[in-house]
């Protein structure tokens, strides 16, 4: 790391050494230089906002970053770092608990849940099957994707619920056999943004 620090200071001096002659001073670009100037900034800027609409992707799976996933087992050791050397922080004990993960190193995913609680881990412990946890008391799961349609059930804050498909607005979701529509802000683990069959 020292290594590393002294060549880019070292570089940095020998790089104001050979611009001895335009220290504090400002060129000025007129004309077609000017104009070139502004459209090669002027492009960059769109090259830069269009990578800022996609989701960035994983180093390991390739897959996007943030996503959801959920607990495959009914306990889930959360450590603090991408290995079993490092220290547990926390214990996650809900099978089919919805996280978020949001790192991946190995075989090791950086994850958290609602609360934004986390740590990293192994991704054993993970499966893709998608799951929400109700945020909402009394939530209503509704016979079709239309707040007017028939309540099949209610369902307290906390209840996870398996998420068959996602349309803009609704999620088709069912849990102890019941099965129906839930509004999108009823529930956490999917973004406002998804939608998936």
């Amino acid at each position: 790391m020292v290594a590393n620090n002294a060549m880019r200071h070292k570089r940095h001096k020998t790089h104001n050494n050979n611009n001895n002659a335009l220290d504090g001073q400002y060129m000025k670009a007129t004309g077609p230089l000017r104009l070139a100037s502004f459209l090669v900034v002027g492009l960059f800027a769109f090259a830069s906002a269009g990578e800022g609409l996609a989701l960035e992707r994983g180093p390991v799976t390739n897959l996007p970053l943030p996503r959801f996933v959920s607990l495959k087992t009914g306990e889930g050791n959360v450590r603090r770092g991408p290995s079993l050397t490092h220290r547990i922080d926390w214990v996650f004990t809900r099978r089919g608990m919805p996280l978020e993960i949001i790192g991946e190193f190995g075989h090791w995913r950086r994850v958290r849940d609602r609360d934004g609680v986390g740590g990293w881990v192994h991704y054993t412990l993970l499966s893709g099957a998608r799951t929400g946890l109700v945020e909402a008391d009394l939530a209503a799961l509704y016979a079709r994707a239309d707040q007017s349609a028939p309540v099949n059930a209610r369902l307290e804050a906390g209840v996870i619920v398996s998420i068959d498909n996602c349309a803009i607005d609704w999620c088709r979701v069912h849990v102890e056999g019941v099965k129906g529509w839930m509004v999108k802000s009823a529930f956490w683990g999917v973004r406002a943004d998804e939608v998936f069959d």
